[in-house]
C-alpha cells in the first residue's frame, strides 16, 4: 500500500507544481495584455470625450454661422426695405410737383412775388426768431396780393438716412406752414409743400457751409398774372392818384362837345 500511495502522491505534487507554475506563467502573460487593454480603454476613452467636445464646438460653430447668416439676411431685407421706403418718398416728392401743376391751374402764368429761404440746424426743425422775420416779410404782403400761393420746399443735408431725410423735411415745411397759418391766415388749400429731403440740393453736400445751406425751407408767394392785372384797375381806382383826379370832373361836367 505504501508503495502504491507515494507514486500517486509524488504524481499529485508534482501536477499541483506544475498547475501553480502554469497560473504563474500565465498570469505574467496576461497581465502586460490586461494592462495594455486598460491604456487602450482609457485612451478610447479619451478619444470619445474629444469627439463629443469636438461635435459640441462644431454644433456651436455652426449655431454661430447660422445666427450670423440670419442677422445678415435682416439686414440685407432691412437695407431693402429702406431702399424701396426712399424710392417711394422720391416719387411721393416728384408726384408733390406734379400735384402742385394739376392742382394749381395756368400754373406758369403765376410768377414770384417775394420769396425766403429760412435754415434750421442739423437735425433741427423748429423756427428760429430769425427764420420767423424773413418769414413775417413774407406774411406781411399776404393781404396785398390777390389770387395768391404760397409754395414751400422743405429739403435737407444729404447726412443720415435718406428715408428720415425725407421725413425731416416735411416737418420743416410743416412748421413753416403752421407759422403762416396761425400768424397771417393762410388757408390750407393755398398752401402747396413739397418735402425733397436730400434731392434737388441748392449747393454742394461736399462742404460743412454747402450742407448748412441744404438745410432749409424756401418759401415763395406767388400770384396769378391775370388775376394781378384785372385785380390792377380796382386797385388803382381807389388809390389819389394824380392820373384819375383830373378826369373824374371831365367825366361828370362833359364841358366838350
Amino acid at each position: 500500500m505504501k508503495r502504491f500511495f507515494l507514486p500517486v502522491l509524488v504524481i499529485g505534487a508534482m501536477a499541483l507544481t506544475v498547475g501553480c507554475a502554469t497560473k504563474t506563467y500565465v498570469k505574467q502573460q496576461t497581465t502586460p495584455v490586461i494592462n495594455k487593454i486598460d491604456q487602450l480603454d482609457d485612451q478610447t476613452a479619451q478619444t470619445t470625450r474629444g469627439i463629443h467636445d469636438t461635435d459640441q464646438r462644431a454644433q456651436q460653430g455652426i449655431q454661430g454661422v447660422e445666427a450670423h447668416a440670419a442677422s445678415a439676411d435682416q439686414k440685407a431685407l432691412a437695407a431693402a426695405q429702406q431702399a424701396d421706403q426712399a424710392q417711394q418718398l422720391a416719387s411721393s416728392a416728384n408726384n408733390g410737383v406734379n400735384d402742385l401743376t394739376n392742382r394749381v391751374v395756368n400754373l406758369d402764368n403765376y410768377h414770384p412775388v417775394t420769396e425766403a429761404a429760412v435754415h434750421f440746424g442739423f437735425n433741427k426743425a423748429v423756427l428760429t426768431a430769425k427764420d420767423k422775420q424773413e418769414l413775417d416779410e413774407i406774411g406781411a404782403q399776404i393781404p396785398n396780393v390777390k389770387g395768391y400761393i404760397v409754395q414751400i420746399e422743405g429739403r435737407t443735408d444729404s447726412v443720415g438716412n435718406p428715408v428720415y431725410n425725407y421725413d425731416l423735411s416735411q416737418r420743416r415745411a410743416a412748421a413753416v406752414t403752421q407759422y403762416l397759418a396761425s400768424k397771417y391766415n393762410v388757408p390750407a388749400h393755398k398752401v402747396f409743400i413739397i418735402g425733397l429731403g436730400k434731392d434737388a440740393p441748392v449747393e454742394k453736400n461736399t462742404t460743412a457751409q454747402g450742407r448748412a445751406e441744404n438745410r432749409r425751407v424756401d418759401v415763395r408767394l406767388m400770384t396769378n398774372n391775370l388775376e394781378s392785372q384785372n385785380a390792377s384797375p380796382s386797385a388803382t381806382a381807389t388809390q389819389p392818384a394824380v392820373a384819375t383826379q383830373p378826369q373824374a370832373p371831365a367825366a361828370t361836367a362833359n364841358p366838350q362837345p
